[in-house]
């Protein structure tokens, strides 16, 4: 069932790149960011509420917090530098440097969590480098 889901999020954030590209003629970058996080807020708090997750705000323990609010942080840093980016690029080149982001995590998942990096691993994060580069 993870599958079906990551390559649901694949396509919208797909879409994602398009549409903002389309949304952001003639507005702020910033304030573009700002309008799709609103969106997003709302939307991940109506699902925490649809499937009644909001009891189990209580369990969060402090580590969580610290993790999820640096992880909030770098997602709002990444979104704000990507809207740039769009504004400011092609979608055809910003959006496979922006998913030079899957080598790094890779390699950091490897270093971090100690999740294995063999030679297929190594094998295919060059494979996207490699088609990074060709795209850019």
């Amino acid at each position: 069932m993870w599958l079906v889901y990551a390559l649901l999020a694949a396509v919208f954030a797909s879409l994602t790149a398009i549409l903002a590209k389309v949304g952001l003629d003639g507005v702020n970058s910033h304030l573009a960011t700002a309008v799709r996080t609103a969106v997003v807020l709302v939307l991940a708090w109506s699902m925490v509420i649809v499937v009644g997750a909001q009891r189990e705000v209580a369990n969060l323990t402090r580590n969580n917090l610290i993790f999820l609010t640096l992880s909030g942080l770098c997602t709002g840093l990444s979104w704000l530098c990507y809207y740039k980016a769009l504004q400011m690029g092609q979608v055809s080149k910003v959006a496979p440097i922006d998913k030079s982001s899957v080598v790094l995590t890779i390699i950091l998942a490897a270093a971090f969590l100690h999740e294995p990096f063999t030679l297929k691993t190594a094998a295919g994060s060059a494979l996207l480098l490699l088609g990074i580069l060709v795209l850019i």
